[in-house]
Parts: structure tokens; sequence; C-alpha cells
């Protein structure tokens, strides 16, 4: 008898069952809960922000405080909602007291996030935030240089780099710049070739 192959949510709910056992790093010691990541799992548009927040840690949801709010009225502007995308991090942990992913936390959580890329194959790749950009785009100068820009990796993925929404809540210079950028997802959808 032929086994039938995973549908990507299988593979997924495997994967997430091994991050939520994940010690790879020191983070698992002060995390509440592993926040692997929500969505559509045959998404064509893939989110990635930076680590789990304290709402984030506590719910295993990510991008579910103020930042998540801000996210899902740009994913509303431009007629999308979550269960359209998929939403993951850099980290699948939080960093105590919020503070930045270390190099080798980010090294430790890599591979989960380069299963989820491969096993949700979206079309393009959204790096919000400083470590999410510097982890896929590492020689691209960073944020304040790339952001609205695309850029294709070797392996033929779109990467839009944009600003975080925690820090256009922070920084009100950034929101409008942020919100214009994020314009950019559906002319760069539908330019894509048909047969991607």
């Amino acid at each position: 008898m032929e086994l039938k192959p995973k549908s990507k949510k299988e593979l997924l709910d495997g994967l997430q069952q091994s991050i939520a056992t994940c010690k790879n790093c020191s983070l698992h010691q002060t995390r509440t809960n592993v926040v692997p990541g929500y969505g559509n799992p045959r998404a064509k548009i893939l989110f990635i922000g930076e680590a789990p927040g304290a709402k984030e840690d506590q719910s295993g949801t990510p991008f579910c405080g103020a930042a998540g709010k801000f996210l899902d009225k740009m994913l509303n502007s431009i007629n999308l909602n979550r269960k359209d995308v998929f939403i993951a991090n850099t980290l699948k942990c939080r960093p105590p007291e919020n503070r930045d992913p270390q190099k080798s936390e980010k090294e430790a959580c890599r591979h989960y996030l380069e299963e989820q890329i491969k096993i949700i194959d979206p079309k393009l790749i959204v790096c919000l935030g400083r470590h999410s950009v510097e982890n896929f785009m590492p020689d691209s100068g960073g944020i304040s240089k790339m952001h609205g820009k695309t850029l294709v990796r070797p392996d033929g993925k779109i990467y839009l780099a944009l600003y975080h929404p925690a820090a256009a809540l922070h920084n009100g210079g950034l929101r409008q710049t942020l919100m214009e950028d994020f314009q950019n997802i559906p002319k760069i959808i539908d330019n894509m070739p048909k047969n991607n």
C-alpha cells in the first residue's frame, strides 16, 4: 500500500512539535510558550518578524499585541487577512525583557525557519525589521537602505524589506513609510511570473 504524502499542514504541525521541545539555545529556559508561526500553510506571502514579545510568549501566537493589530490593519488595506498569509519570526522563543535576538540564537533557530519556507514555498517573503532583513539580506545595507525594496535570492525567492510594525508604532515618522511600502505587496505578487 502506497503512503499518501503529507500535506503542508501536517508537515508544519510536525515541525511545530519539534520546535515545542527545542533546547538548541538558552531561551528554552525562560520561555512560557514557543511561538512557531501561524497562518495559511499554502500562503503566497510569508511574513517574518524578529522575535516573540511578552504577549506572544503568553499566547504562542505571533504578532498578537499592538504591532499585530497594526499588521492586521495593513493586511486589510491590501484586501488580505491572517488566513491568507503565514506569519513567523526569526526566533521561536522570546528573548528575556524583549532584548534584541543574539546571533547565536538566530543561528540556533534558522533551520526551523528554513524548513517553514521549504514547506510553505511562498512566492514572497516579507522581512519585517532589522533582524529579519539581516537574516535574509545580509549584504543589503540594512533596513533603512532596503525598506520597500525587493531582493531575489539565488533560490529564486523574492524578499521584501519592510520596517517592523512595532518600530513604526514607536517612531511616528516610520508609520507612513511602512504603510506606503506595504502597498507594494500586491504589485510584487501581480508582477511575478504566472508559472511561479
